[in-house]
């Protein structure tokens, strides 16, 4: 009776300790910085008539509040609702939860080859670096047999074909102004290329409108079911560059908006329900010491290495927002996605370990 007890004890912790996670999506808002994140609207940007696009009242209708909880509610109210209670949010400097970049650099296409690769290469050191000689986790997840086919990758920067190497990964990255669909475009994906093509293109052609990446994302989602799917939005970091706050403000809640979209369509699909993970973070913070430098970011602005990222699912104990003294790094990120779906990350340069404290229950 007692070899019968203890079988069963060991086959409850095993069930217990189970992969779960069958399903990832990974998504990123090009340099939102962690002080709105954490605080809600900042009154000496929203106040400077350089930065408040002449519209102080909106901005403090929309997102104003006495109260710093309440003030990242209004700004984010998935995030500090279902996330915040369901899921671990990382990044609250004011507590001593420290995240940043690893890379020297602290701008777009380290930081993110620092998010995939695991690892921070020096010699990519510019946006307009070629095509990444690093293997990307994506890359890694697309060659286990149970993901082969079912990894996808959709960004609004044009450089995301080079970030994520295309051509050697062999997965589809659609980035900028590429079309969905091949040469047998869905009446949908016809669409969706057509409105896009046609659309106000405010960044040129380097860049379209998040609002087009994000629908041709969930398109994929809906119709051809990804196991492994990146999904990044880049207006925040663009309407900062512009010093335009109150479009920054609406770019990071619409991203929130979409957020919950893509949460109630795994939780209310069978494939992906109660097997799906979310992994949000950001390529590099901004300035914000000397408020004029939030518009900007470099290893010459100080606080633009400082990060933050979220994360819920049902490998996630529900710990909300992390209170506790650390010091976590952008390049523990490709581990702990990696760690999320069951594997171990391993290519021939150095991956960092994963983020430990997530796996913590």
């Amino acid at each position: 009776m007692k070899k019968i007890s203890l079988i069963l004890l060991f086959l409850a912790g095993f069930s217990a300790s189970a992969q779960k996670t069958e399903n990832i999506i990974i998504i990123t808002t090009d340099g939102f910085r962690w002080q709105e994140v954490f605080k809600g609207l900042d009154p000496a940007i929203a106040n400077d008539k350089k930065f408040n696009q002449g519209d102080s009242a909106y901005i403090y209708k929309k997102y104003g509040s006495a109260e710093i909880k309440e003030a990242r509610k209004k700004l984010m109210p998935f995030f500090w609702s279902e996330i915040a209670s369901k899921g671990q949010i990382y990044g609250n400097r004011d507590l001593g939860n420290k995240v940043d970049v690893a890379n020297p650099y602290w701008f777009s296409y380290p930081g993110y080859s620092e998010i995939m690769t695991g690892n921070v290469d020096t010699k990519v050191n510019s946006n307009g670096y070629k095509a990444n000689p690093n293997v990307n986790v994506l890359e890694f997840l697309n060659k286990q047999s149970k993901l082969k086919g079912k990894v996808a990758a959709f960004g609004a920067w044009d450089a995301f074909d080079r970030i994520l190497n295309e051509e050697r990964s062999g997965f589809p990255v659609i980035s900028a102004f590429d079309k969905v669909g091949g040469n047998k475009p869905t009446l949908s994906q016809k669409l969706l290329n057509e409105m896009r093509d046609n659309s106000y293109k405010p960044f040129h052609e380097d860049e379209c409108l998040d609002v087009f990446t994000h629908y041709q994302a969930m398109d994929e989602l809906k119709t051809k079911k990804p196991k492994v799917l990146y999904i990044a939005y880049g207006e925040t970091d663009e309407w900062a560059h512009h010093a335009e706050y109150r479009s920054y403000l609406d770019a990071a809640n619409q991203v929130d908006k979409w957020i919950q979209e893509i949460w109630n369509f795994v939780q209310n699909d069978p494939q992906y329900k109660n097997k799906t993970t979310l992994f949000i973070t950001v390529d590099h913070g901004r300035g914000d010491k000397i408020k004029k430098q939030w518009t900007d970011h470099g290893a010459d602005i100080e606080g633009a290495s400082q990060i933050w990222f979220a994360t819920i699912g049902p490998e996630i104990a529900p710990k909300g927002e992390i209170k506790s003294e650390s010091q976590l790094y952008q390049k523990q990120f490709a581990q702990t996605l990696a760690k999320l779906m069951g594997y171990d990350f391993k290519t021939d340069h150095p991956v960092n370990e994963e983020v430990k404290e997530v796996f913590e229950k």
